[in-house]
């Protein structure tokens, strides 16, 4: 094998690598960011988080961590050039489900700017996160590093030359 198929080969090892290191690390805290939407939302809008409102948050966000998982999982088992959606895409349409909670709950919708309501027209509390590191701290570094890796290995093999 040339040294540079060689290269080619460990850099989609190490994406793959980084790939699953980012998707342990939105499972690992998708269901506390589900909370925290919720309760949040709940508190911004002076509706108690109750007993009610908390049972029905732990479903949608063991629901939440099911369907995110599961379509992850997919996205990276697919190949870089097959991949038509990021990780970031995958947990911005999750706020579906706090969303789903708060309107449940008779939590009235947020003013949100026209952008948001242009860009994300489905969440109508204004959860949507900007960055990887909106949803926890901990994402901000794995998802640059995926971003990074993806963008290594793409262009590794639509160089020209």
């Amino acid at each position: 094998m040339a040294q540079h198929e060689q290269q080619d080969s460990d850099d989609e090892a190490r994406f793959r690598e980084y790939s699953v290191q980012l998707v342990d690390a939105i499972d690992a805290v998708i269901v506390d960011w589900v909370h925290r939407c919720v309760e949040g939302s709940c508190v911004r809008a002076g509706r108690p988080y109750d007993q009610a409102v908390e049972a029905a948050t732990t479903a949608a966000a063991a629901a939440c961590r099911g369907d995110v998982g599961a379509q992850l999982q997919h996205l990276i088992s697919l190949d870089v050039d097959d991949q038509r959606v990021t990780p970031l895409q995958v947990l911005r349409s999750a706020v579906s489900y706090p969303g789903t909670v708060l309107a449940d709950a008779d939590v009235a919708p947020v003013d949100r700017d026209r952008f948001e309501r242009e860009a994300f027209p489905e969440d109508l509390y204004g959860l949507t996160p900007a960055g990887f590191g909106d949803v926890d701290p901990s994402l901000a570094e794995p998802g640059l590093v995926w971003g990074a890796a993806k963008a290594h290995v793409h262009l590794r093999r639509h160089r020209s030359g």
